[in-house]
């Protein structure tokens, strides 16, 4: 057999689940992070239960602009056939009620879980000591002090800063080479490709939402009535 053979992937798409929704090819560019055995190149950024069930990513990242509620992260873990981190709040959200999310999130079946970038280090901290699971810490600007985040027990970096996030990434990059970092990649490949090459391990995509897809769907099926009209 030779390397092209090898290099072969089958695949079976079926014809109710031919339309899914497919990850940019170009994120398996990246190295993956690996989370209890589990390789993580593509997040998506989702709680739509619909989206979730109909997405190839490897992972999914329910992260939502909401108090953060344990019946949104059963909703998620149940709808979802891969990990799922989980947000837990950190900035509207504070200090004791961060800490039961975190650890009712580990008991439902989270493989990691997500604060956000106001979150301070003494609550990090306090995760830490209490979860097994991956704390993953956002990161939204370059003025936040990363290393004491990673001093508190971050264990991954989800670096979101809209059109500085490839800047910021490779800033971090350089200062701590082994760190796992997870970022937005934009909506392009080319904007992908360049948030990979500062330095991202995986990439988090936002998806289409439902109403954009039915959208396509209706305006399909308009098209198919006139067609058949014409003839």
């Amino acid at each position: 057999m030779d390397y092209t053979e090898k290099k072969h992937v089958p695949s079976y798409e079926g014809v109710l689940r031919s339309h899914m929704i497919q990850v940019p090819s170009c994120i398996a560019e990246c190295s993956g992070i690996r989370i209890f055995g589990r390789r993580i190149k593509s997040l998506v950024f989702s709680t739509d239960a619909a989206i979730i069930k109909n997405i190839n990513a490897d992972a999914v990242i329910a992260v939502y602009p909401f108090t953060p509620q344990p019946a949104i992260t059963r909703a998620v873990l149940e709808a979802a056939d891969m990990p799922v981190l989980v947000g837990i709040g950190g900035g509207t959200t504070k200090g004791p009620r961060v800490l039961r999310l975190g650890c009712a999130a580990e008991d439902q079946g989270a493989i990691g879980v997500v604060v956000n970038a106001p979150i301070p280090g003494e609550v990090i901290r306090e995760l830490r000591n209490n979860l097994e699971i991956p704390i993953v810490a956002t990161v939204v600007s370059d003025r936040m002090d990363i290393a004491e985040r990673i001093e508190a027990g971050a264990s991954i970096l989800n670096v979101s800063a809209a059109a500085d996030t490839a800047r910021i990434v490779a800033a971090i990059r350089a200062k701590f080479p082994h760190l796992p970092i997870i970022a937005t990649g934009g909506p392009t490949e080319e904007s992908i490709m360049r948030t990979i090459d500062a330095g991202a391990n995986a990439i988090t995509y936002t998806p289409p939402t439902t109403a954009e897809l039915f959208g396509r769907l209706m305006t399909k099926y308009r098209e198919m009535m006139v067609e058949d009209s014409a003839e």
